[in-house]
């Protein structure tokens, strides 16, 4: 079995001193000298104590970026789940490690605090992305992007909090299912029809006025004639 790394022998060593002596109590020297090296690497690997408690929040976003710029118009819903989903799979793969954190936040308020504002830095990357998507500029599709974006967070924060708790035996399973459920909910993107040069528009429409009545008040909101 290869040796633990420095940056994992810091964070064991930062929770189980957390669990000893509380957090407060807790700085920096005591945990790399429980970890065996000096402040320097500490700092070589965190920038502080609250640093080794979350993770490389930095590296995930630019996993969701790099994922959700990898699509076209009609896949950006998958590329959605996709980042949802890569999300989800590191804390997965960080296994013990994150349900401590999450313990450890849970008692914590100035910890709950920033974990907040790391959600929000998810939930921002994720409505801009959706409002482009969109590609309508008015504030009613503003607002249906927000909620969106909170929609496909909170779904995610669900589903983590559940296997993180130990109630979901299939987290990824589960994610899969809430994402079909949120998406579900998304309206499509603008429509932008075009009409080419000296094309000819068509207009579909059931009324009971005559018909050449109508085509001099049709001719007119086509070609933008004034009203005579």
């Amino acid at each position: 079995m290869s040796k633990p790394t420095a940056r994992a022998r810091l964070a064991q060593a930062a929770f189980v001193l957390f669990d000893e002596r509380g957090y407060e109590q807790t700085t920096v020297d005591d945990i790399a000298e429980r970890a065996g090296v000096g402040r320097t690497t500490f700092f070589r690997h965190y920038r502080s104590k609250e640093d080794v408690i979350f993770p490389d929040h930095d590296r995930l976003l630019r996993l969701i970026r790099d994922r959700l710029s990898a699509t076209s118009n009609s896949t950006a819903l998958v590329a959605v789940s996709d980042a949802v989903r890569l999300v989800l799979l590191h804390y997965i793969d960080e296994g013990d490690l994150a349900r401590r954190r999450y313990a450890l936040t849970s008692k914590v308020s100035a910890l709950r605090d920033r974990e907040i504002v790391s959600v929000a830095r998810y939930q921002r990357l994720f409505r801009e992305f959706i409002s482009d998507w969109m590609g309508d500029p008015t504030e009613s599709a503003s607002l249906r992007a927000e909620l969106m974006a909170a929609s496909v967070v909170a779904a995610h924060n669900h589903v983590l909090r559940r296997w993180l708790r130990g109630e979901s035996p299939d987290p990824i399973a589960e994610m899969d299912e809430a994402m079909r459920e949120v998406l579900a909910l998304f309206p499509g993107p603008r429509s932008r029809p075009r009409v080419a040069d000296g094309g000819t528009t068509v207009a579909v429409f059931r009324t009971g006025e005559d018909l050449d009545a109508l085509l001099p008040a049709l001719r007119r909101l086509i070609g933008g004639e004034p009203e005579r």
